[in-house]
């Protein structure tokens, strides 16, 4: 019997029908995965880094097919979903160039006569990976490359809404010559997943997500003293300060708020503008927030397509009707349009106000919270108070300034100066406070899983 499927959010019509596996399944493929890893452990950096490439060529061979599953199960523009299988790649590519070097051995003096040492980086067994529907492809492989090239075997659970996604990427993987059962794909439920998190080859495990998930799956991991990686939620704020270049910010603000149907963890939320420059970025920004396209997101026009599901959806119905409630005003968007699909309006909610979901949570949509700060001191204060820290953004002419800004006092993982984007494969990417710990990519999600062994030489 099936129990869920797929569901294309914009035509709402049923992609593919899946049945969940048995614990009894998964953990056949959990011990099929660590005797996948006592083999692949054996193989030197470079050995590994071959089949990442072959994984990298395999993701632009497939690019055409990959990009359109991901578009029909989420909503995702198309020309999103290409740049995202482009991106997959481009990560493969990079961990097999930079990976032999981050994790080669690192020689170390010990005792008083200074005799030698060293430091190995070795891998610890299988990472149990639970990731979001935002990024089908992305989410997965960057915790794929890293773990494959520590030496790690991975398996994953995917947001059931892109499943086929999942499959696709294992499906590549395969292709390119990756050794069975090393890197594998569950379908199961919340129960059988926490049993996957306490079962004994499950060495660390790492979760994008809501907070509220990251506690629960932190909480049994810790009870089982599982090494996690969390990257959380967020509500972004990208200051808007006194000199800023108000063009340039009302421009990038529009997409940084919008990008990927404005389902990003890093997406630019809340909108913080000091009042020399309130008026005029306001009046601009809902100019061109009226003016974007909803659609089809397979068609080259479209700039904004239909959010993930049924449930996203009504769950930004519920959240800006709490922000109008509790004092916020709609400047423009707010109402679904009529039709089929999961479709929801680019939208701008001005007066926010704290106490509401606009103000202190993630508005995972195309809502923009737009905030009045009395000056740039007031701006960064408004900024910092969220419990969450993942990203953020500043404009203003004074680049040095922002980068002291930034740097000092941003209380966040990453911070865009007068631009907004969302991952590089040579920069770590994380966040702090309730938007979770650890870091990936920039090298560093290779140690995140490792055995960091000291060996001293007599």
């Amino acid at each position: 019997m099936t129990a869920f499927s797929t569901i294309n959010p914009a035509t709402e019509t049923e992609l593919v029908g899946y049945d969940l596996m048995s614990a009894g399944t998964a953990f056949d493929k959990i011990e099929k995965c660590h005797a996948a890893f006592l083999g692949w452990r054996t193989k030197s950096h470079a050995e590994r880094a071959l089949y990442l490439k072959k994984i990298a060529q395999g993701l632009r061979d497939k690019s055409e097919a990959y990009a359109n599953l991901m578009t029909e199960e989420t909503g995702k523009l198309l020309r999103d979903s290409e740049a995202e299988v482009a991106l997959c790649a481009k990560i493969f590519d990079y961990t097999a160039e930079h990976g032999p070097t981050v994790l080669a051995d690192e020689e170390r003096k010990h005792g008083a006569d200074g005799r030698q040492g060293f430091v190995a980086y070795c891998p610890i067994g299988v990472v149990y990976s639970i990731q979001p529907w935002n990024f089908p492809a992305y989410q997965p492989t960057r915790v794929l490359a890293s773990n494959l090239m520590a030496g790690n075997g991975v398996i994953l659970k995917h947001a059931s809404i892109c499943t086929g996604s999942g499959l696709m990427l294992r499906d590549i993987c395969l292709e390119a010559g990756l050794p069975e059962g090393l890197f594998d794909v569950l379908i199961i439920d919340h129960d059988t997943s926490d049993a996957v998190i306490e079962h004994e080859m499950i060495r660390g495990v790492t979760m994008t997500g809501s907070d509220r998930g990251g506690r629960h799956i932190g909480q049994i991991a810790a009870k089982n003293l599982k090494k996690t990686v969390l990257e959380l939620g967020s509500n972004d704020a990208y200051l808007v300060l006194e000199d800023a270049d108000v063009e340039l910010a009302v421009k990038t603000c529009v997409q940084g708020r919008l990008y990927n149907n404005g389902e990003t963890c890093v997406s630019a939320k809340r909108f913080v503008v000091t009042g020399a420059v309130y008026d005029d970025f306001v009046s601009a920004f809902v100019e061109q927030m009226k003016a974007i396209r909803l659609g089809d997101p397979k068609h080259e026009d479209t700039q904004l397509g239909p959010l993930s599901s049924k449930e996203q959806f009504e769950t930004i119905c519920e959240q800006v009707a709490a922000s109008v409630a509790g004092g916020a005003r709609i400047l423009c968007g707010g109402d679904a349009p009529d039709r089929p699909g999961h479709y929801y309006p680019a939208t701008v909610l001005a007066d926010c106000q704290p106490g509401t979901p606009a103000y202190d949570d993630e508005i995972f949509g195309p809502v923009a919270a737009v905030i009045k700060a009395k000056d740039d001191d007031d701006a960064m204060r408004i900024a910092n108070n969220s419990r969450y820290g993942l990203g953020g953004g500043i404009f203003s002419r004074d680049e040095n300034r922002a980068r002291r800004l930034a740097r000092d006092h941003f209380d966040t993982g990453m911070v865009r100066i007068n631009s907004f984007g969302t991952a590089d494969p040579n920069m770590p990417f994380g966040g702090v406070k309730a938007s979770g710990f650890g870091r990936e990519h920039g090298g560093f999600g290779m140690k995140e899983f490792v055995n960091v062994k000291a060996i001293y030489m007599p």
